[in-house]
């Protein structure tokens, strides 16, 4: 059976993979993973439209998009700053994802805490809501104020996921900062202030007590395995435990535009070929490795 990613999707506060055709795959601490990636890497297109060309896209870019889908697929987006006439209300939040690693965004109301789990904050709290002019407004005022980024880096925070400090020192971390913003002059004028109670998501992502990371999967390959044992899900991440013991993170986003199979579940053969990693992994702390060792999808 063939399947075609469309990404993870956190509606309604739970993990699941998205496929083609509507389908979604619960993605529960446990779950046993093992599917294989075949042929050559295509750009699914955007916002529903498939890519006239099937243009072929490199295999280590997140966005898995040719450069006229991701044109398509950025149009009207609030991020992008190309659609400011929406009408609903938006939320200002802080996102903490490790000591020092907080950040400022804005977040469409309706949306609640999706696009929270979407990032993998591991802690968050709102600051106000209001029009969205008022909110990209706010971000940018409080963003240069506090001296915290608009974004930071997938890479960055997988590496402290696997050793995050108790979770009153986080939440300690974004009520002061929370406290910072609520000193900077002005944003409040146009925004609704709102009171600071931190969320904190490590449960949800099942962050507690995992091991130490080993690695983290550079790209997908024709014929390339992937199982192991689903410790976490964090964003787009998934920590997985490899069947020779090693923590593994897939980002997901890599998954897309690949055709991918099950790659079965058993032991293998005397080569080794039908478990294992047999992707490019980038082993932490040294540069990326292409394993030999060669597991049902879902």
């Amino acid at each position: 059976m063939e399947w075609w990613s469309r990404g993870i999707t956190w509606a309604g506060g739970e993990p699941g993979l998205r496929w083609r055709g509507g389908r979604v795959s619960p993605l529960g601490q446990g779950r046993e993973l093992a599917f294989r990636a075949v042929g050559v890497r295509r750009c699914p297109g955007a916002r529903g439209n498939p890519c006239p060309i099937a243009a072929a896209v490199p295999g280590r870019a997140t966005g898995g998009r040719c450069p006229e889908c991701a044109r398509l697929d950025r149009a009207h987006s609030v991020a992008a700053d190309t659609f400011l006439d929406d009408p609903r209300p938006y939320r200002v939040y802080l996102a903490w994802f490790g000591p020092g690693m907080t950040k400022v965004g804005i977040t469409g109301e309706e949306r609640g805490p999706v696009r929270l789990l979407e990032q993998g904050a591991v802690t968050f709290g709102w600051l106000g809501r209001g029009p969205l002019m008022a909110a990209r407004r706010t971000e940018e005022v409080l963003r240069q104020a506090l001296g915290v980024p608009d974004r930071i880096a997938y890479e960055r925070k997988r590496a402290v996921r696997h050793a995050l400090p108790p979770a009153p020192e986080r939440a300690a971390e974004v009520l002061a900062l929370y406290r910072r913003a609520r000193e900077v002059g002005g944003w409040s004028e146009t925004l609704e202030p709102l009171e600071c109670e931190p969320y904190d998501h490590a449960a949800v992502f099942g962050l507690d007590g995992l091991p130490p990371l080993d690695g983290t999967v550079t790209e997908l390959t024709d014929g390339g395995v992937v199982a192991g044992r689903l410790l976490a899900t964090a964003g787009p991440d998934l920590h997985l435990l490899a069947p020779d013991g090693r923590c593994l993170v897939l980002d997901t986003r890599l998954m897309g535009g690949w055709m991918l199979q099950s790659a079965g579940g058993g032991e293998g053969d005397e080569h080794g070929h039908g478990r294992g990693f047999s992707v490019p992994v980038a082993v932490t702390g040294a540069p990326a490795v292409d394993p030999s060792a060669q597991g049902e999808l879902f």
